[in-house]
């Protein structure tokens, strides 16, 4: 059963990111010093953005012209394109605005990239994280994302390691006695949008830890919640 009260811990006092930068061991660092070392348990939940400056996913682009430019090259598809907005199939399946390219919080003239695989990313920040937490820990790599039919961003998991990403009650019985089924619950984005509440984009706090959350080690991967096109009735 999840459990009914969580604690959601911003990271602070992370160094600026550079390329090879050891995310798992900047981040034991930080929370050590911060008081509030990683515990066997916890998930861990990192910003998309450091992800991509260790692993080097930093491209020129200095206008929004040159920035377009740069996701339509990173998109296996796109979607659809107005003269504001450019949605696009990743690389990756992910199906977001821009591929996921970004001009804020790096240097001017520059675009961050998604990960090419944040799955992996998100793999090798816990085995580094876990080796300090002497136990399991969960690593979902979060990224900000439109909805198409509610207005606002939300963060979602875009990478994850260590957790199952579904929560599914297929088969239990509700309190009126009646079987569940098609009820999932991407329990990963949930996390990840979670802790986006203390990571605040403007004061450098791109990590947080949940904690207190009932989960099971699994094998899941973020990729698990990118739905087939031959179940997309919107493709």
């Amino acid at each position: 059963m999840p459990s009914r009260e969580l604690r959601i811990i911003p990271v602070g006092g992370m160094p600026e990111v550079e390329a090879g930068a050891d995310i798992g061991a900047l981040v034991v660092e930080a929370a050590s010093a911060s008081g509030t070392p990683i515990e066997p348990g916890d998930v861990v939940v990192v910003a998309q953005k450091i992800v991509s400056k260790a692993e080097g996913r930093v491209v020129m682009a200095d206008t929004r012209e040159e920035a377009r430019a740069v996701a339509k090259r990173e998109a296996k598809r796109i979607v659809r394109e107005t003269q504001d907005h450019l949605i696009v199939e990743t690389q990756q399946g992910l199906v977001c605005a821009n591929a996921g390219v970004d001009m804020s919080n790096v240097p001017a003239g520059t675009v961050s990239l998604l990960p090419k695989d944040s799955d992996s990313s998100a793999q090798r920040i816990r085995s580094t994280i876990e080796a300090s937490a002497g136990g399991p820990v969960a690593v979902i790599v979060s990224d900000t994302f439109g909805r198409a039919w509610r207005i606002g961003q939300t963060n979602v998991a875009i990478g994850s390691s260590g957790i199952g990403s579904l929560r599914t009650y297929d088969g239990q019985l509700d309190p009126a006695g009646r079987e569940l089924a098609i009820t999932q619950i991407a329990h990963i984005d949930e996390l990840a949008s979670a802790a986006e509440l203390v990571m605040d984009k403007l004061e450098r706090v791109p990590v947080a830890v949940v904690r207190g959350y009932a989960w099971e080690p699994g094998e899941g991967t973020a990729r698990d919640l990118v739905r087939p096109a031959s179940e997309d009735l919107f493709r």
